[in-house]
């Protein structure tokens, strides 16, 4: 009678302890996946950034260099305040993510250590059980009071896997203490890395406090001379609108250029198809007539391909130069110095490295190259019904009608000696109306 009991009792349990240690096991599994995918996006994100400061600190030592303090100094320290806060709050964002797994991993080693304790306590009962039946005589005596041979059967099999069961629970115990001794490892990498990013974040906090006092001091430098700044910043105002109407002209022209290119298609298109009616019916009784597809011109199917690409393309474009930033935005937005001016931009004005190489942002035809009235060069190339605008250039290396390919050289970014700065301006239209040019870049959004 007690080996049926224990048959029906102390044999299901240590079964039910394995298959809740299984489903545990598993769980811990998948629960991890998602962290570990987020914390690779917080590691990618946080080098990106760090990636962004150390170029912008490279261009603001080319900054320095200039013989005044200039805004470009202060647009530099101002995007480099924007990206160390936002990496602040990245790494911050690693620290609870990091706290939510150590969590994790506290409450799953508890769970590790309350199972074992059954597997434990379940396999020391077997073990005893065993002991007191370790006679092979009662065993036999057991198997031979069977009703049939069918009973006499099943209870040797039950002598049979019972055996085995406790190998397989002597196995489980060792896996849970070798998994419960990674699980305590873990933990304590995970509490070293915390205490890591504590640090870092520590460390930036620092050096954004000692950003934001060069900012202040910046700030204070150049609103000593607001007077003489508004007065180059109106100067610089009336340039600008002279770029824009002076793009502007040159975008009517190539709009007016393709309209009248189409007009000839269109008329050369009509003109084939009278002379193909006046044929068919001079030739009308014969029995092949011979069928003359309408002239479309080359370059509208052409168009209508890279508009479909380009438009497709949002958010993913490259950026006109290897390495730089948006020192300037598109649209209407405040100045950094001076309270109250308003500036306007329609495009973006990106900051580079001194003597970087302007390249187009997708393939295209070159429709005009132009002296801007800011000074400098200004290609436009067509992609489709899109135009990208690529102005204040020093040299360049395209020619009008040129077919261009995706990040190819089209000239040099013009260095600005007295504020120590090299910038280009890059504007996106479609037809006559401007578009955002971050919207388009790859990262810039």
């Amino acid at each position: 009678m007690s080996l049926y009991k224990l048959k029906n009792s102390s044999s299901i349990r240590p079964i039910g302890v394995l298959v809740v240690f299984c489903l545990m096991f598993f769980s811990q599994v998948i629960s991890q996946t998602k962290p570990l995918q987020n914390k690779q996006t917080l590691e990618n994100k946080k080098k990106k950034l760090n990636d962004e400061i150390n170029e912008i600190n490279s261009l603001l030592n080319e900054t320095k260099v200039g013989k005044k303090t200039s805004l470009n100094q202060l647009v530099a320290i101002n995007t480099k305040i924007t990206i160390r806060e936002e990496l602040i709050n990245t790494i911050v964002a690693e620290i609870h993510q990091l706290n939510r797994e150590i969590k994790q991993n506290e409450k799953g080693i508890a769970k590790l250590k309350e199972n074992l304790e059954k597997l434990k306590s379940d396999y020391a009962r077997m073990i005893y059980f065993a002991q007191r039946n370790q006679d092979s005589y009662s065993r036999l005596v057991f198997i031979f009071a069977s009703g049939d041979f069918n009973q006499a059967y099943m209870r040797l099999k039950y002598f049979q896997q019972y055996s085995q069961f406790r190998k397989q629970q002597a196995a489980e115990i060792i896996n849970a203490q070798t998994l419960l001794l990674v699980k305590i490892n873990e933990l304590k990498d995970k509490r070293h890395e915390k205490n890591v990013l504590l640090g870092n974040e520590e460390e930036e906090r620092g050096t954004l406090t000692k950003e934001k006092q060069d900012q202040e001091i910046v700030l204070t430098e150049l609103q000593k001379k607001e007077k003489d700044l508004k007065e180059e910043l109106d100067k610089k105002k009336r340039d600008a609108e002279n770029l824009q109407i002076a793009i502007k002209k040159l975008i009517m022209e190539e709009i007016k250029r393709k309209a009248e290119e189409a007009a000839k298609a269109e008329a050369e298109t009509n003109a084939a198809k009278k002379t193909t009616n006046k044929k068919t019916n001079k030739t009308k009784d014969l029995k092949d007539i011979k069928k003359i597809t309408p002239v479309i011109p080359e370059l509208s199917e052409e168009a209508v391909e890279l508009s479909n690409d380009f438009a497709n393309n949002r958010g993913k474009l490259p950026w006109p130069v290897t390495k730089g930033y948006i020192c300037e935005e598109y649209g209407e937005h405040e100045h950094p110095a001076i309270k109250g001016f308003m500036m306007f931009n329609n495009g973006i004005e990106i900051c580079s490295s001194m003597g970087s190489q302007a390249r187009a942002v997708f393939e295209g035809e070159v429709t005009a190259i132009s002296i801007s009235p800011t000074g400098g060069k200004l290609v436009i190339i067509r992609h489709g019904e899109y135009l990208s605008v690529y102005s204040n250039l020093g040299d360049i290396s395209v020619k009008t009608g040129e077919k261009v390919s995706l990040k190819q050289n089209i000239g040099t970014v013009l260095h600005n000696e007295d504020e120590g700065k090299s910038s280009m301006n890059l504007q996106i239209w479609k037809g006559q109306k401007t578009m955002d040019p971050a919207q388009w870049l790859l990262g810039a959004k």
